[in-house]
């Protein structure tokens, strides 16, 4: 039987929202008037992302460095635009987690940078006030999914323990970090995994 659970910890990007970076690329291109590909080229190529969402570099450094790749201004405004039309909310998976969090209380843990908490009361409303302080981003941990060290910050700022908590994220190889990590774990990609996942573990 699998133990029971006091708290739920969600990855954001693929379980309860469906990403598209191609779709960020392309609305963050024309807020800014660049072409996706140069948008692509400073964000990713470049590595600023990555390590935004490690830590090592705060938001205002992230902008002004994303800002001077592209020759413009970038506001965190058009960041949070971007990001949240490429972020397109699961409505059973959200409906499922709401219900879930009247019974254990629930947290996000996701790869990103901090500017994406800011996002989450308006892309997934039905989370909140449930979800309210207990966005995780990576950025905030000084590292990233499946680092060790990132679940057991991650349990001590929601005050969890690791062997009541369950963990869902889309991506074998957090999952797996995870259960190394002592908590318990399971993959989920779709909504119906999710469900498969939840009814599992007795939520």
């Amino acid at each position: 039987m699998p133990p029971s659970i006091r708290t739920l910890l969600l990855d954001f990007d693929g379980v309860l929202v469906d990403y598209d970076r191609r779709q960020r690329l392309r609305v963050l291109g024309e807020l800014l008037g660049r072409e996706p590909s140069r948008i692509q080229a400073a964000l990713y190529d470049s590595g600023l992302e990555q390590r935004y969402d490690a830590g090592e570099v705060d938001t205002g450094d992230y902008l002004a460095e994303l800002g001077d790749g592209l020759r413009c201004k970038v506001t965190a405004a058009h960041w949070l635009q971007a990001r949240a039309a490429a972020s397109r909310p699961r409505p059973t998976v959200i409906a499922r987690i709401a219900a879930v969090a009247q019974r254990v209380p629930i947290a996000v843990l996701t790869n990103n940078g901090p500017l994406l908490a800011r996002m989450l009361p308006e892309r997934v409303p039905g989370l909140f006030p449930a979800l309210h302080g207990r966005v995780l981003c990576s950025g905030t941990l000084g590292g990233r999914k499946p680092e060790l060290a990132v679940y057991a910050r991650a349990l001590a700022r929601i005050d969890a323990d690791a062997s009541t908590t369950l963990f869902i994220d889309d991506l074998f190889r957090n999952v797996r970090a995870a259960r190394h990590a002592g908590l318990q774990a399971d993959t989920a990609h779709d909504p119906r995994s999710v469900g498969r996942v939840l009814g599992r573990y007795g939520l």
